[in-house]
């Protein structure tokens, strides 16, 4: 039996679905959606003139900074979705996350990652690269990617959400990496959805945060066996947070 998720500005209740969902004994899921309630700004247009090799990539293309992308229906992508608190009884992280450089955009825009886990930047463009991090947790780094094929393999020291990474040679270039201790975490996909499972039984907090729009918070149960449902929405009037 389902009772329909209720948000109101800035206030979003969960619900919780009982029903029988795959997943670890004694762990549960939470399904959701980021959404912007109202019409999404305008991206700015990136003039890549000033370097021509960026520039003959992408001729002929329309390409924008994505800080706001939306659904028809408002569903607001990027957005990085996290349980907060201390998980001691996580499994280990593991796997290789990764951002690659392309046409002169960092992509993904958004990304999450473990504490201790290996983060690759590739460079696949012909042309130098710099991928430097703007961190206030100690997971800061400064690396030059002078050719294609290049790889830096970075692994997170601490909690930080987000870690802002920029290329100084290319000003536009913008990624974040939400870096958080466990592995109850997501990012809203182009609809806004996200999905986070074998999550603890328990009450847990859980915060989603946008680059343009800062952070959104909500207590969640989740019951073994069964899906609990959030819906987080934006009203276009936030302010990011000053780390952002």
């Amino acid at each position: 039996m389902m009772r329909s998720a209720l948000c109101l500005m800035l206030v979003c209740r969960a619900v919780q679905v009982v029903a029988g969902q795959p997943g670890a004994s004694g762990a549960g899921s939470i399904k959701g959606r980021v959404r912007l309630a109202a019409p999404p700004p305008g991206n700015p247009i990136i003039r890549m003139g000033m370097d021509p090799r960026c520039a003959a990539a992408t001729r002929g293309k329309r390409i924008v900074q994505d800080a706001v992308v939306t659904s028809e229906d408002g569903g607001l992508a990027n957005a990085f979705v996290h349980l907060t608190g201390s998980f001691p009884d996580a499994p280990k992280a593991s796997g290789v996350v990764t951002i690659d450089q392309q046409n002169c955009i960092y992509r993904p825009r958004v990304i999450g990652a473990r504490v201790g886990q290996t983060i690759q930047f590739r460079n696949s463009d012909q042309t130098l690269h710099n991928v430097h991090s703007l961190s206030r947790a100690s997971n800061a780094f400064n690396v030059g990617q002078p050719i294609r094929g290049h790889v830096f393999s970075f692994a997170p020291k601490r909690e930080e959400v987000m870690l802002y990474i920029k290329c100084d040679v290319h000003r536009w270039m913008t990624a974040y990496v939400g870096v958080v201790d466990h592995p109850y975490f997501a990012v809203s996909s182009e609809h806004g959805t996200f999905t986070i499972d074998a999550i603890p039984s328990g009450r847990h907090t859980i915060q989603v945060w946008h680059e343009r729009y800062g952070t959104l918070t909500e207590s969640v149960d989740v019951t073994a066996g069964s899906t609990a449902l959030v819906e987080f929405v934006y009203t276009g009037s936030e302010k990011p947070n000053p780390q952002s």
